[in-house]
């Protein structure tokens, strides 16, 4: 099986060409296999070019541990660079179907290459049915006690679920999702991004993934880190986003949010499957 193994500001990713859906049945032990940092490539997730009969091209993502994911932030400027860069799909402006429905990428071309890349990511949700959350109100400022530490969290659904902690990043230890992703509030889980605002343009964050742990970077997070903060007043429209891997640009407005950020291709090769 051919792949190609690629990185948003380091959320990295193997992808994988299933046009005729060859693989269809066996995705999420294909994902564990070749995810694995030890005994496989290594990657937080796997990503799946196949048909849409929606939109240009469908991108399927399964995360580290074979889980399905329907929305990813770095994932799909991977994904839209591949199919650009390998003629897959031609326009500089393309529509790409996900689980969160159809996404719209604006590709920034260099030498016939895609390079920076601006996703159209939707509208959030606050609701806690469609986060999904057991709670009968938002999710703003609200104080949980999980393994003896209170956390303010305020969460919202950004294609997928996320819970957002605002307060000085040394303050925290990215391992801490693990329990907060778990916690019985959150049915499905949630990822978990930690937020330090640093003034009304730039913040920084970093990210426990749901199924993946802690990454490098989080688009849909950095999404939801910037309207939360928002939300709650304390940064602009237009902010940038510090990550340990990179950087994001963030865009709120009323008809969504917009993410422009970076793609790269690592390297390619052949894996074989048993």
């Amino acid at each position: 099986m051919k792949f190609v193994k690629m990185h948003g500001n380091g959320n990295d990713f193997i992808v994988i060409d299933d046009i005729n859906g060859i693989y269809k049945e066996k995705y999420g032990d294909i994902a564990k296999k070749l995810c694995d940092r030890h005994f496989g490539i290594g990657a937080d997730g796997l990503i799946i070019v196949t048909k849409s009969t929606i939109a240009s091209i469908q991108m399927i993502i399964i995360n580290a541990d074979g889980s399905y994911a329907s929305m990813c932030g770095n994932g799909i400027r991977c994904f839209a660079k591949y199919v650009y860069d390998k003629e897959i799909v031609k326009e500089k402006n393309m529509k790409i179907e996900t689980g969160d429905g159809i996404k719209e990428a604006f590709l920034e071309i260099s030498n016939g290459k895609a390079v920076n890349i601006k996703i159209d990511m939707g509208i959030p949700s606050f609701s806690p049915k469609h986060i999904p959350a057991n709670s009968d109100n938002e999710i703003i400022e609200k104080e949980l006690q999980i393994n003896d530490r209170a956390y303010t969290i305020t969460s919202l659904l950004m294609g997928v679920p996320h819970t957002i902690i605002i307060g000085k990043l040394e303050d925290f230890d990215v391992v801490e999702g693990r329990a907060i992703e778990k916690f019985h509030l959150f049915p499905k889980g949630t990822n978990v991004n930690f937020c330090e605002v640093v003034d009304r343009e730039n913040i920084k964050v970093k990210t426990w993934e749901r199924g993946a742990g802690p990454t490098l970077a989080c688009g849909t997070g950095s999404c939801a880190a910037v309207i939360a903060c928002n939300k709650l007043g304390l940064v602009s429209s237009k902010v940038r986003v510090e990550l340990p891997g990179g950087r994001l640009d963030i865009e709120v407005d009323p008809l969504g949010v917009f993410m422009k950020g970076p793609a790269e291709t690592v390297f390619v090769g052949e894996y074989k499957l048993e």
